[in-house]
């Protein structure tokens, strides 16, 4: 029932441009992730075509590949790097240097990044550390857990790996999990509406009367704490821009607000707009009422 409420806020005023998506041009889009987890597979059974370099051994794919690709209506430029690699591993290799900068380029350049996972050994420190580089870059995040057909069992597993994703990557709460296999097909049906709908919530925005509701019943529900005796008070609310979402909360004393109090909001926010996975942008006005003396 609360999930269904707050749900609300993104149904109203569809009149009044209440969420909207900006204007698209083709869908930028990187494939990622550490050595040997079948990027370039993924990249070639998505195009239907031999595209990239593909090997058994870790760091084939020596430079980014970038292909136009048109999933139904959407024109789509298709990139595929080179996995990122430990800085001790790379050492002296100047080609895999390259295709480091390469990725971390393409991350920069992409709008959605889909980071491939090795269901076999899903969470590796490397992956975290390639996801939490692309929540840095603000970009949206689509898990895709490779090599799905190598696992024998099945049952319960997508939501073990749920929980461990959002227990070790808070930043991504809620993205995109889709189980494929490169090798047979197996899923990628699931794999391009989830990237469609990443790039829908990335661009996203949301009008400023649904997002001071949002306010009033977020605050009403877990107000802020008080700080050296004085309570901090949110007194308004606005989206100053999308790619990633970007919010504005104008108050007093909000540079006292805590870090768990931002990530409440965060995740409230998730829920009622449909942002799950897409990194948000909090900037802190302590100020009054932009609006106060037009009245």
């Amino acid at each position: 029932e609360r999930i269904e409420a707050r749900a609300q806020y993104a149904r109203e005023e569809g009149a009044e441009a209440g969420t909207e998506s900006e204007e698209k041009g083709p869908l930028k889009l990187a494939i990622v992730g550490r050595p040997k987890v079948g990027k370039s597979s993924l990249f070639n059974r998505l195009l239907g075509e031999e595209r990239a370099l593909t090997s058994p051994e870790a760091g084939t794919t020596r430079d980014a590949v970038i292909a136009k690709w048109k999933a139904g209506e959407r024109d789509i430029l298709l990139h595929d790097t080179a996995g990122l690699r430990k800085k001790a591993r790379i050492a002296g290799h100047t080609l895999e240097e390259l295709s480091v900068d390469s990725t971390l380029e393409a991350i920069r350049f992409a709008e959605c990044v889909v980071i491939v996972i090795d269901a076999t050994m899903p969470f590796e420190k490397q992956d975290l550390t390639i996801a939490d580089l692309i929540a840095r870059e603000g970009r949206a995040v689509v898990f895709a857990v490779n090599k799905w057909d190598l696992v024998e069992n099945r049952g319960g597993k997508i939501s073990e790996l749920r929980e461990k994703l959002d227990r070790l990557l808070p930043q991504v709460w809620g993205a995109p999990l889709i189980a494929v296999s490169a090798r047979t097909g197996e899923g990628l049906d699931r794999l391009l509406p989830a990237i469609e709908e990443a790039d829908r919530a990335w661009n996203l925005r949301v009008s400023t009367a649904q997002l001071n509701r949002f306010l009033e019943d977020a605050l009403q529900r877990h107000p802020p704490p008080a700080v050296s005796g004085r309570r901090v008070r949110v007194r308004y609310m606005t989206q100053v821009k999308a790619r990633p979402p970007t919010f504005a909360l104008f108050g007093n004393q909000l540079d006292a607000l805590p870090e768990h109090y931002l990530r409440y909001l965060t995740n409230e926010l998730r829920e009622a707009f449909a942002l799950k996975g897409i990194p948000m942008r909090f900037v802190l006005r302590t100020s009054k009422n932009p609006f106060a003396d037009n009245r």
